[in-house]
């Protein structure tokens, strides 16, 4: 993974551009490059987990086996129990492993500048698109909110963001904040993936562009920066997610002895 390849010509743009339409629905290169990787993404997960055997092993499986167990650790620690760990592990790794590996498909040779399609470049980072880290974001912050409600029941769920009395007006202010704190999660969630991809495959193109014929030599060391990176912000994506879960079911449970 060397970055990009030399371009004739310096291009940076912070929006995907249209390729072509089906069914009048335009698909970007960010798309087009989405399901190329989500295609791959679950051929190679789905070989790794075959390769997983009791005992331990050397081989890139191995990866998986350190990411879900990772994972489930911090889900054990969060939620304070074991069993629920094991319950929604399998969702917070697949989402882990989803963002970790989109980040560093973007650090291919070839996406970028480097293959163009009717003047555009044909291929662009899945999670360097700002409508991508936004859907995962809602998917994320919908996950924490589905899981709250199955654990802790509709009723209650919905009595920590509406606490106290409801004759009282100061209620639905303290409401109002509290669904106005989720929106800035989501914001949050969305915002931060982008702007760390998009910001390093900016930092790649510009390397790339300066070092002209030495262009794999001049952005290798951000290229390996965004690897570091793409782990950094799959983690923080999914350790976001399990904080905002952890605090919405203590909470919960907060309401219940309250109300007892």
């Amino acid at each position: 993974m060397l970055g990009t390849f030399a371009a004739e010509e310096l291009h940076t743009t912070i929006k995907p551009e249209s390729l072509f339409e089906i069914f009048g629905f335009p698909i970007t290169n960010s798309v087009l490059y989405g399901w190329i990787s989500a295609i791959f993404i679950i051929g190679l997960l789905i070989a790794w987990q075959k390769r997983i055997k009791i005992g331990g092993h050397r081989s890139p499986a191995e990866l998986l086996e350190v990411g879900t167990e990772f994972i489930i650790g911090l889900l054990q620690t969060s939620l304070s129990s074991r069993h629920l760990a094991f319950k929604y592990a399998p969702i917070f790794v697949t989402l882990f492993f989803f963002i970790l590996l989109n980040n560093w498909l973007g650090l291919l040779p070839g996406v970028g500048t480097a293959v163009q399609y009717d003047g555009e470049p044909l291929f662009r980072a899945f999670t360097a698109d700002l409508n991508a880290t936004f859907a995962m974001a809602i998917f994320g912050m919908t996950l924490v909110q589905v899981i709250a409600v199955s654990e802790s029941g509709f009723s209650r769920h919905i009595k920590h963001y509406f606490p106290g009395s409801l004759f009282n007006p100061v209620t639905y202010l303290i409401g109002a904040f509290e669904i106005f704190t989720e929106f800035t999660r989501l914001l949050s969630l969305g915002l931060r993936l982008f702007l760390n991809i998009a910001i390093g495959e900016v930092l790649i193109g510009v390397a790339a562009y300066l070092g002209s014929g030495l262009a794999p030599i001049t952005a290798l060391p951000f290229t390996l920066l965004e690897l570091f990176v793409g782990v950094l912000q799959a983690f923080i994506f999914v350790v976001l997610c399990i904080a905002y879960l952890s605090a919405t079911m203590a909470h919960d449970d907060h309401q219940e002895e309250t109300a007892k």
